[in-house]
């Protein structure tokens, strides 16, 4: 299931007013939004993998829970899979569901798309979010076998129908999406939920371009992850084997699907140790309190310090704690994001990570009137944020971009720029009152503008 973590992307700043206390902005008030703006999906280039490094994340993601707990054999659906959708889906979940489906036959080679039929195997149940955390307190969406309803997971919630560890193959199931929040977040919730549904059940920090990762950076299923879900359906392997019937195959499997990875070097990254994962789980994760979510953020650092790390990992244990100290210290905030960037740029595949330091980084140089320096932060990322479809983070760079025009007495762009973001902004963020408070939130970076109520 998705773990309601923090998004990453809540706060730029530490004193940012809420909306019923932001100041009269002229620009964000006399604003007219546009029509959502939607991504066109595109193929994905398999990045540079080594087949023993792939064989290794598909042994550890599909013969184990995020739990830690062991799967005893692989369970997959063993036909065409059909995929239904029930309640109260919202408006753009269908043609999302659409362009996922296009993907997952294209790019993993999968017999799958939607029929009305409530014979589906899989179905996509759409309840308000309060119905899915009345049940599940910590997810944003979830998914679970042999049920086809939330209220039939709720009468079977204890029973062993519905344990993934004592499956032998996969026949029927359901998914449990939102259907009152934004555009963006019900999609995610579709990449990650039916990704597990047909697929792997398990989720690695370690995995640096993957939605099979908790740190929910990526939001749309890379190329890694159709790979390992083309893997997955190889008519080598079927339900039942276990790890060591797969281990002996993927050889032969992944030599065929990806002959590039044949003779690249393997990276061997260390296993993430279950203190590190509970320390960012407190940390970013809901139930904590701000003092308990900084002290397991510093302790998150010191755990990949003292592991030596100088990956991806080590890079998101500074970013959350720079997130975490922007309401006490912003000077020390600045340090870790400056420290997450050093190492995110040691590790591949971690552009859309760096965007993400990048707009607090830029964040801090706006409130600090420094617009050439943001605008400079700013301009390698937003093509990085329209490649991975993260319209969210696309919206905000350019957001802070306009701010940092705005500095530099470049109006007209800064106006031209403000438009341009709010298509993106609408599926992003969701309900006009949302856009409009992120915009607020952003330009309140702004010190010729938080408290004078500038154009």
């Amino acid at each position: 299931m998705r773990r309601a973590l923090l998004p990453v992307l809540i706060v730029l700043s530490g004193c940012v007013p809420l909306p019923g206390d932001m100041p009269a902005n002229a620009a964000v008030q006399s604003v007219a939004f546009p029509s959502m703006t939607h991504f066109i999906t595109k193929p994905r280039m398999l990045p540079p993998l080594s087949n023993a490094d792939v064989a290794r994340d598909f042994l550890d993601l599909s013969f184990q829970l995020e739990s830690g707990r062991a799967l005893p054999v692989l369970t997959r659906f063993e036909g065409p899979i059909r995929v239904r959708i029930t309640g109260a889906p919202s408006a753009s979940l269908g043609g999302d569901l659409g362009r996922l489906l296009y993907r997952l036959r294209s790019e993993a080679g999968l017999d799958i798309s939607t029929t009305n039929r409530s014979s589906a195997e899989i179905t996509i149940h759409a309840v308000p979010r309060n119905d899915i955390q009345r049940v599940l307190p910590t997810a944003a969406c979830f998914v679970a076998p042999n049920v086809t309803s939330l209220a039939q997971y709720r009468r079977m919630k204890h029973s062993t129908r519905i344990n993934w560890s004592r499956m032998k193959r996969r026949d029927r199931l359901a998914i449990f999406v939102p259907n009152d929040v934004s555009p963006q977040e019900i999609r995610d919730c579709l990449h990650e939920e039916l990704a597990q549904a047909i697929g792997p059940l398990n989720d690695l920090y370690r995995l640096p371009d993957s939605v099979f990762n908790d740190d929910n950076v990526h939001t749309v299923l890379t190329a890694h992850d159709m790979l390992i879900l083309r893997t997955y359906y190889h008519t080598s392997l079927h339900s039942g084997m276990t790890r060591e019937e797969v281990a002996a195959k993927l050889p032969g499997i992944l030599a065929q699907l990806n002959p590039q990875g044949e003779t690249r070097a393997p990276r061997h990254l260390p296993a993430t140790p279950r203190n590190w994962i509970s320390a960012i789980e407190t940390a970013l994760g809901p139930g904590a309190s701000p003092n308990e979510r900084r002290d397991a953020g510093a302790e998150a650092v010191t755990i990949a310090s003292d592991l030596h790390w100088t990956d991806h990992r080590r890079a998101f244990s500074h970013f959350a704690m720079g997130r975490l100290l922007l309401d006490i210290d912003t000077d020390d905030a600045l340090e870790h994001f400056k420290l997450a960037d050093r190492y995110y740029a040691r590790t591949p595949q971690t552009a859309l990570h760096r965007a993400y330091v990048a707009a607090q980084l830029a964040a801090r140089a706006i409130s600090q009137a420094d617009g050439k320096r943001a605008l400079a932060l700013l301009s390698p990322h937003f093509d990085t944020a329209a490649r991975h479809e993260n319209a969210a983070l696309l919206a905000t760079l350019i957001l802070l971009r306009v701010e940092a025009l705005d500095l530099q007495g470049r109006t007209a762009e800064a106006q031209a720029e403000r438009l341009d973001s709010l298509g993106w902004a609408r599926y992003g963020f969701g309900e006009d009152w949302a856009v409009r408070a992120k915009m607020y939130e952003i330009s309140a970076l702004n010190p010729l503008k938080n408290n004078t109520g500038g154009s």
